[in-house]
């Protein structure tokens, strides 16, 4: 099995949330600003730069939220021969500077501030909701709530 951590932010201000539009391989769909752990990169340290990266804005962190997990199984990996064993380290975020712009040659391809009321008329991947979850709840232990299917794809 194969394994990716990662990390990712929710950012709200004024009734807004920052998102980040992923496009890769033929997919797409709208997510939280962040990515992949870069060697021995804290996911705190990942969080911020993949911000920056994503979305032209500078970031610092207000809280871990928690942490989600998947499971992806060979058939549907877009690379890859073996399960991949996603882990999802989210946290709480606020901009601290830096000018809204879009990634060059990345994984992404479009940064937006889209009103709360929005989010259900766009595409979004499962981590958006499961996120949002957790910045509400807050759960002490960091585990998402029960409610989420074990396996979350694109929907």
């Amino acid at each position: 099995m194969d394994i990716r951590i990662a990390a990712y932010a929710v950012i709200i201000r004024d009734g807004e949330i920052l998102l980040s539009h992923w496009n890769e391989h033929g997919r797409s769909g709208w997510t939280l600003p962040g990515g992949g752990i870069e060697g021995e990169e804290h996911p705190a340290v990942a969080v911020v730069r993949e911000v920056r990266e994503e979305t032209g804005h500078d970031a610092a962190i207000d809280r871990l939220l928690g942490i989600d997990t998947m499971i992806v199984p060979a058939s549907k990996r877009l690379r890859g021969s073996a399960p991949l064993y996603g882990m999802r380290v989210v946290y709480r975020a606020h901009i601290t500077g830096g000018t809204l712009r879009n990634e060059i040659g990345g994984s992404s391809d479009e940064a937006r501030w889209f009103r709360l009321d929005e989010l259900p008329a766009l595409k979004t991947v499962g981590l958006v909701d499961v996120a949002l979850q957790l910045n509400a709840d807050e759960p002490a232990d960091g585990v998402p709530a029960p409610a989420w299917p074990q396996s979350r794809e694109l929907r």
